[in-house]
């Protein structure tokens, strides 16, 4: 069979000296290799946008318009209390793929969702009323300007978008650092709100992707509602938060991780093998890499002994 041809051939190995991979290369030699955890992971977090689609069937189908208000401001409380530390739990296993530790996806998501509750309980309540603020704004202040014939309305819309643009960019960071760090509620905003306009390349980057794949899920789910329907629960949030944390960790480990091993003497953990410091006289060698290929013995018909 051509497809398995070699397949009991054993190889050089491969040298643990060998040349890391970066960027683009090791991006998709992680994703290639946990696609399947990936996956998994997005069906987990899935399960808290639950409220948000309910209250949508809801809002499309009742008829009973007080039953459905107290529905709808229950489903919305539920949403704003856990879609916080669900983003914590998202974000501990992500950054365990990205920094290429092993990871149990249900373990290490509900064990990042409660070990920062409080945390990120407050950091979604935020989130929700910000994009509640941002989102009135946006619908009242044009109106405003037009119904009162007065530009000046534009100002405060011109200040409440940027309010919104640097609260999004700073939940590329915030999330990552909870989970990574030990570092008080002010200072994770005060450090988030730092890293927003410190690392500007990267927060470009992972913004175009997020709006790249949130605008896929709403063309698909405008043009083919049921197939939307389908794959959100399998494939955008998670692949699309791997993105983002592969692309801002790096940051976080330069400017908070690094420096405070720095200040101790010491190399960050994360960015090492946990080989550097063994000093013992080694008995063995690791020959990965260096091994001649064992060569095949030909296959031949054997004496028969009637």
């Amino acid at each position: 069979m051509g497809l398995f041809k070699g397949y009991e051939n054993s190889g050089p190995g491969i040298s643990k000296y060998a040349p890391k991979k970066k960027g683009i290369a090791l991006f998709f030699d992680i994703f290639f290799r946990k696609i399947w955890q990936i996956t998994g992971l997005n069906m987990l977090f899935f399960i808290f946008l639950l409220p948000p689609y309910v209250s949508f069937f809801l809002f499309s189908f009742m008829k009973n318009y007080k039953l459905l208000l107290g529905l709808l401001i229950a489903l919305f409380a539920v949403f704003a209390v856990l879609i916080g530390p669900a983003m914590a739990g998202l974000t501990k296993v992500t950054r365990l793929l990205v920094i290429q530790k092993h990871t149990y996806i249900f373990r290490d998501f509900f064990r990042g969702f409660r070990e920062n509750f409080k945390k990120a309980v407050v950091v979604g309540i935020f989130d929700v009323i910000a994009a509640l603020s941002i989102f009135s704004g946006y619908n009242l202040y044009p109106d405003w300007a037009e119904f009162y014939d007065n530009k000046l309305f534009y100002i405060p819309l011109f200040l409440t978008m940027t309010v919104g643009l640097v609260v999004f960019l700073m939940n590329y960071y915030i999330f990552l650092m909870m989970t990574a760090t030990d570092l008080s509620l002010k200072n994770l905003f005060k450090n988030s709100f730092a890293l927003a306009f410190a690392a500007l390349k990267q927060n470009l980057i992972s913004t175009i992707f997020v709006v790249f794949f949130a605008t896929l899920m709403i063309v698909f789910f405008l043009a083919m509602p049921p197939f939307a329907l389908l794959v959100i629960p399998f494939f955008p949030m998670a692949l699309t938060w791997f993105i983002v944390c592969f692309n801002c960790y790096p940051v976080i480990q330069k400017y908070v991780i690094n420096p405070f091993y720095e200040s101790r003497g010491e190399i960050n953990p994360e960015l090492t093998d946990g080989t550097e410091n063994i000093d013992e006289e080694t008995i063995f060698e690791d020959m990965g890499g260096k091994e001649k290929p064992i060569e095949k013995r030909k296959k031949g018909k054997g004496k028969r002994i009637s």
